[in-house]
C-alpha cells in the first residue's frame, strides 16, 4: 500500500485505543431520544441505520462512494476540543453526535461497510504520515480486485492508493489484524 511492503501481525493489545472503540461500539446503547437535546441517545443511530438502510441494495463501489460522502459531511473537530485530550478515538455513535477528526471518519467507514457486509478481512484503518501537511492522518483502505481503495475524510471522491503519492503508512489495524509497514 502507498509503495510499501506490508508486515501482517495479530496481537492488537498493541492498540488500546482501536479495541476500546470495538468494545464500547458494542456496548455503547441508549434508550431511545429526541436528536433536538444534547444528549447522547439513540436516535443519532437510527439516522445511520436508516442511511445504510438506504443504500444497502447499491453496488458495492456505490456504497462506497456513498459511505463516503456521508461520513465526510459532518464537521472536522480536534479530540482536543471535543473531548479534553489529544487522542481519542470515537465510536458512531460518539462520531455522529459529536463530529470528530480523521481517524472517526475512518472508523464509521469502517463499522458503516461492516453493516453493509463487507468482508472485513479486506478492510483496514490506515494511520499515516501526510507528507504535504506534515502531520499524522489517518484512512480506510478497502481492498478491490487488483487494487486498494482509499477513503479518506479530506478527499470526496473514492481513490486508488496508487495515485496518493503524499501519505506514508505507518500502521493498519482491522478487527482481527494490524500491518506495519516498511519501505520497499
Amino acid at each position: 500500500m502507498f509503495g510499501y511492503q506490508e508486515n501482517i501481525r495479530t496481537n492488537l493489545s498493541l492498540f488500546p485505543q482501536w479495541l476500546s472503540v470495538l468494545e464500547r461500539n458494542i456496548t455503547q446503547y441508549t434508550p431511545d431520544g429526541n436528536c433536538e437535546t444534547n444528549r447522547l441517545d439513540q436516535c443519532h443511530l437510527k439516522k445511520w441505520q436508516n442511511f445504510l438502510t438506504r443504500i444497502q441494495s447499491l453496488p458495492q463501489r456505490e456504497q462506497l462512494i456513498a459511505v463516503n460522502q456521508f461520513a465526510n459531511e459532518h464537521e472536522y473537530i480536534l479530540d482536543i476540543e471535543n473531548y479534553g485530550i489529544d487522542d481519542y478515538w470515537a465510536t458512531p455513535k460518539e462520531f455522529l453526535y459529536n463530529n470528530g477528526d480523521c481517524e472517526d471518519y475512518a472508523i464509521i467507514k469502517m463499522l458503516s461497510l461492516k453493516k453493509l457486509g463487507f468482508d472485513m478481512r479486506k478492510i483496514r484503518l490506515v494511520v499515516l504520515q501526510d507528507t504535504n501537511l506534515r502531520t499524522p492522518h489517518a484512512v480506510l483502505a478497502v481492498e478491490s480486485p487488483g487494487d486498494t481503495l482509499i477513503m479518506d475524510n479530506q478527499v470526496d471522491e473514492v481513490i486508488s492508493h496508487k495515485y496518493i503519492m503524499h501519505y506514508i503508512p505507518v500502521y493498519a489495524v482491522n478487527e482481527k489484524k494490524w500491518w506495519m509497514f516498511l519501505p520497499q
